[in-house]
C-alpha cells in the first residue's frame, strides 16, 4: 500500500492584493459549520448555543456574535457557524457539541471566503453586487445572499469598511476574478 500524506491547501493559495483603496485577502483560516434546525427544535438550539457560548440564533439579514464565534443565517431554519479553529475549539467538538440539538455538516472545504477592506471596498462591490450596501441600510453585522456576477454569494458586513465574501469553492477562481477586477476598476 503507498504512502499517502494529504496536506490542506487553500482554494486561491493564500491570496492577498492591496489596492490603492483597499485590500482584498483569502481567508482560510474560518472553519464553517452548517446547522440545520430539527422541526420544533429552535427553542433547544437556542439554549444550547447560549448556555455553550452566549451565542444568540441569528436573524433572517442580521448574524450573531460571541465568543469567537459568528452565526450567518443562511435559510429560515439553517445557518452556517464561523470560527477561528483551535487546539480548544475544532470543527469536530463544535459539531459533538451541537449534535443533540442540531443536524450539523462541516463546510469548510466548500466555501471560500475573501475579505475585502479598506475604503474603496463599498464602492468595489457597488459594480457587482445588486444590494443597497449603505451604512445605513445594510450595517455592521448585516448578512445577504445574493449573486456577484453570475456567481452565488454571501456577504457580510463585519464593519464599515469590511466584508467577507463567501461563495462556493468550486467557482474560487472565477469569483476572485469578479472581486479583484471590479477593486482594480474603483482604486483611485
Amino acid at each position: 500500500m503507498a504512502d499517502i500524506s494529504l496536506a490542506a491547501t487553500p482554494a486561491l493559495g493564500g491570496f492577498r492584493r492591496e489596492f490603492s483603496n483597499c485590500s482584498l485577502a483569502e481567508r482560510n483560516d474560518i472553519a464553517l459549520i452548517s446547522v440545520a434546525i430539527p422541526r420544533d427544535g429552535e427553542t433547544a438550539l437556542s439554549a444550547k448555543l447560549d448556555k455553550t457560548w452566549a451565542l444568540a440564533l441569528p436573524r433572517s439579514t442580521t448574524t450573531a456574535q460571541a465568543n469567537g464565534l459568528r452565526a450567518i443565517p443562511l435559510t429560515a431554519d439553517q445557518f452556517l457557524l464561523a470560527f477561528a479553529p483551535d487546539a480548544n475549539r475544532t470543527e469536530a467538538s463544535v459539531q459533538v457539541d451541537l449534535a443533540s440539538v442540531s443536524y450539523t455538516t462541516v463546510q469548510t472545504d466548500a466555501w471560500v471566503i475573501l475579505e475585502l477592506s479598506g475604503k474603496g471596498a463599498t464602492a468595489a462591490l457597488e459594480r457587482i453586487c445588486p444590494i443597497d450596501l449603505d451604512v445605513t441600510g445594510f450595517p455592521s453585522g448585516s448578512s445577504a445572499r445574493t449573486v456577484m456576477e453570475h456567481l452565488g454569494a454571501i456577504i457580510v458586513r463585519l464593519d464599515d469598511d469590511r466584508f467577507w465574501l463567501m461563495s462556493a469553492r468550486s467557482s474560487a477562481a472565477s469569483f476572485l476574478h469578479a472581486v479583484e477586477t471590479s477593486c482594480s476598476w474603483t482604486a483611485s
